[in-house]
């Protein structure tokens, strides 16, 4: 009989330096993933912000070719200029001038400026500038002719928000 050791079997796992390796390896592909993630959420931001820009100024357009087609019933004042009191006006509808008891509506429903609160209600999320406003200082009036974000900022164009 021999008393030689027997074998030792190794033990199936990973030893505690692959493990650090590992960790520390997907701890630099995540740092060098964050600014990439942080880039696409701004692009989409500006996609949304883009998107909503021009679903608004079509709709102020509609209301007021349909205003002076005379399709609306629009406030009666001497000194009307066809566009909307306010952003809800466009979302609620107005009477119609053509069917009784019929409203025309312009939007389903006011869209929010990504880079505005959560918290703050839709149509308050937008600089208004009215009809008598100058464009290079725009000024909310009596009407809606035009509308703005009130992000601070530039957009990756390195143009500001708020000139779009």
């Amino acid at each position: 009989m021999s008393s030689a050791p027997a074998p030792r079997r190794r033990v199936a796992g990973f030893t505690l330096i692959e493990m650090v390796v590992v960790v520390a390896i997907v701890g630099i592909l995540a740092a060098a993933a964050q600014p990439m993630l942080t880039l696409a959420v701004r692009r989409q931001k500006e996609f949304e912000l883009h998107r909503a820009l021009r679903a608004l100024r079509g709709a102020i357009d509609a209301y007021h070719q349909a205003a002076i087609a005379g399709k609306i019933v629009v406030k009666p004042a001497d000194d009307d200029d066809g566009y909307p009191a306010t952003l809800q006006a466009l979302a609620d509808g107005v009477p119609s001038a053509i069917g009784k008891d019929k409203r025309v509506y312009f939007l389903r429903s006011v869209p929010r400026d990504p880079f505005a609160d959560a918290a703050t209600p839709a149509a308050q999320t937008w600089g208004l500038r009215s009809y008598e406003s100058p464009p290079d200082a725009p000024q909310a009036g009596r009407d809606v002719f035009d509308v703005y974000s009130l992000a601070t900022g530039n957009a990756l164009d390195g143009q500001p928000y708020r000139s779009w």
